[in-house]
């Protein structure tokens, strides 16, 4: 069976364990990229791999290769991706896209490892200016949100209200930085840090942990205690779970949002754990119609797919 063709049986055993949806009523987005020649590169991605005198294929080829030689790893993924009932090429996707273009794979696994341990020592917090991001959402402009439980709709909701009522706004005699609410409270460190194997933000996995402690069954995280998020992300072990989540939502937005099956397509699911905003991209997509195309990042998933596929076979 072809890699398109395996890929699309199980995209159909996924909705069915997943996504209550009729499956049938969903348009499938095709295999492959739209586009025959690859969208633009941002300008921070190539400054960043000309910093380091690396290029975008050598970098590809190290995280490509690392994932090659580490049997262990290949496992790993894979059953994060049957805990979810994902494709296990989708997280091979986003590790590939992460590391081609916004960070270099360090040499061995065991690395990410000992830098998740260093966390749980530290005393970092989630905050801005002085100002947690816990008593923050105190606030009375998030009473809309006081009523969610779910840990997607809550803090999804937190980040709606950020964007609407302060970001790049004066508000009770602050001036809030016209940035997005991930990098303004989530990234004591410098603006756009991502972390570990995954490249995650610290917003996003609070953002699925529900989700992974119901399907993994791992501790749930708290915005309080800082280090214990920096140590799930880090660690190779855990990320591969909020990987899978991630994407699992992605697949279930489109489906559910703009009735668009993307599971059979990694270019697709990679471009939405770059971009993010899988819900709001979805609700643009169903406004407009057609079918949803990949970016520079989801490009190279889907042109690279045959060296890629047979890793986690």
């Amino acid at each position: 069976m072809s890699i398109p063709l395996r890929l699309m049986a199980f995209a159909a055993l996924a909705i069915a364990v997943f996504q209550p949806l009729d499956s049938w009523a969903l348009t499938v987005a095709p295999p492959g990229n739209r586009n025959a020649v690859q969208p633009a590169i941002p300008s921070g991605a190539v400054s960043r791999t000309r910093a380091t005198n690396g290029s975008f294929q050598g970098k590809y080829a190290k995280i490509r290769d690392l994932i090659a030689r580490d049997a262990n790893l290949q496992r790993k993924i894979s059953r994060a991706a049957a805990r979810y009932g994902i494709a296990p090429i989708h997280i091979v996707g986003a590790l590939v896209g992460e590391h081609t273009y916004n960070v270099d794979a360090l040499d061995r696994i065991q690395t990410y490892v000992i830098k998740a341990a260093s966390y749980l020592g530290s005393d970092l917090a989630f905050a801005y200016k002085g100002e947690k991001v816990l008593n923050f959402v105190q606030r009375p402009q998030f009473a809309p949100c006081a009523g969610l439980t779910d840990s997607y709709d809550l803090w999804s909701c937190r980040e709606d209200i950020w964007d609407k009522q302060f970001r790049g706004k004066t508000v009770d005699g602050v001036a809030w930085p016209n940035d997005r609410f991930g990098r303004t409270f989530f990234q004591p460190f410098y603006a756009g840090q991502t972390f570990g194997l995954g490249q995650l933000n610290p917003l996003t996995a609070l953002q699925v942990n529900d989700l992974v402690v119901r399907v993994s069954h791992r501790p749930s995280l708290n915005a309080g205690r800082a280090p214990e998020v920096y140590k799930a992300i880090m660690d190779p072990d855990s990320t591969l779970d909020y990987m899978a989540a991630v994407i699992r939502v992605s697949i279930d937005a489109y489906a559910s949002i703009a009735g668009v099956d993307i599971s059979g397509n990694p270019g697709l699911t990679s471009t939405l754990y770059n971009l993010g905003d899988v819900r709001a991209r979805a609700r643009a997509l169903k406004q407009r119609g057609g079918l949803p195309e990949e970016n520079y990042y989801g490009w190279l998933v889907n042109d690279k797919l045959s060296e890629l596929a047979p890793l986690v076979r």
